[in-house]
């Protein structure tokens, strides 16, 4: 669901990203990086996925799709490929098991010039 005020998408809360952040709190070296009023969500220097709209989104790699299969598929925003929608963000044990899960799967971290 996007949320839209004047035709024009929100941008996602800062009292969500925070949420977000407490509940993967139980794991080391996780960030995130303010791009367009969203937020990209790093987990040792790689990214992991991202809040859009008050949504946490992750990349479709193969381990987080064995883990949410019947997960929902979404757009973060117009023109992007579609990720997978985290319903239980509550489920902090969850959480830390998926972001485990996916980092070998996710691309290394470009080198900046």
């Amino acid at each position: 669901m996007h949320l839209k005020r004047g035709g024009f998408d929100l941008p996602s809360s800062k009292q969500y990203l925070e949420f977000v952040m407490e509940q993967l709190s139980d794991l080391d070296d996780v960030s995130y990086r303010s791009m367009m009023g969203e937020y990209i969500i790093y987990y040792r220097q790689k990214i992991v996925g991202g809040i859009y709209d008050d949504r946490f989104l992750v990349k479709p790699v193969k381990a987080a799709m064995s883990m949410m299969g019947d997960a929902k598929m979404e757009l973060p925003y117009e023109g992007a490929r579609e990720m997978i929608l985290v319903e239980d963000v509550e489920d902090r044990t969850f959480l830390r098991d998926l972001f485990e899960a996916m980092y070998d799967e996710l691309p290394k971290p470009r080198k900046r010039k």
